[in-house]
């Protein structure tokens, strides 16, 4: 059977429209999408209504594994799966860089330090030079214990990928 040239070139035109949308799916997918998703922490230790200053999960297999899926699902499609960079947004692996080679009260100090920047970013974003939000704030959206898991869970893999 032959179809007339302009059913032809419709056909095409839709198969291409609805290839580059599938492709364009299959990208969003790739790395989860883009929609804020309260963590669930159940099984964490409640931390309270004041903020802590410094990550009190660090080290806690529970907060890694709860930290893991919430970053899956809210972090990922920027930062890259398994927290490594997409190089979309920063590599989150180098936040802690500087302070691993420290001992003591060094390093438990410049911890400190990357755990307020985190919390800080995490819950109100980032905007560029220009003003445009290069990073949406989640305050609404995650608990002090979901914040901590998240950074418990890339400080995991700092330390799996150094």
């Amino acid at each position: 059977m032959h179809l007339p040239m302009i059913g032809h070139g419709l056909r095409l035109r839709t198969f291409a429209v609805s290839l580059a949308l599938g492709l364009f799916a299959a990208g969003a997918m790739a790395h989860g999408d883009v929609t804020p998703h309260p963590v669930d922490t159940t099984g964490l230790k409640a931390l309270g209504d004041t903020w802590l200053d410094a990550d009190p999960y660090r080290g806690n297999a529970k907060a890694v594994e709860i930290g893991a899926e919430g970053y899956k699902h809210n972090c990922a499609a920027c930062h890259g799966l398994n927290a490594v960079s997409g190089g979309m947004a920063p590599d989150l692996l180098a936040l802690d860089t500087d302070c691993l080679g420290m001992a003591g009260d060094s390093k438990a100090s410049c911890l400190k330090d990357t755990d307020e920047y985190f919390k800080d970013v995490v819950l109100n974003g980032k905007k560029n030079s220009e003003g445009r939000v290069t990073m949406p704030g989640y305050e609404s959206v995650f608990t002090q214990e979901a914040v901590w898991a998240i950074k418990a869970y890339i400080d995991a893999r700092t330390l799996e990928e150094q």
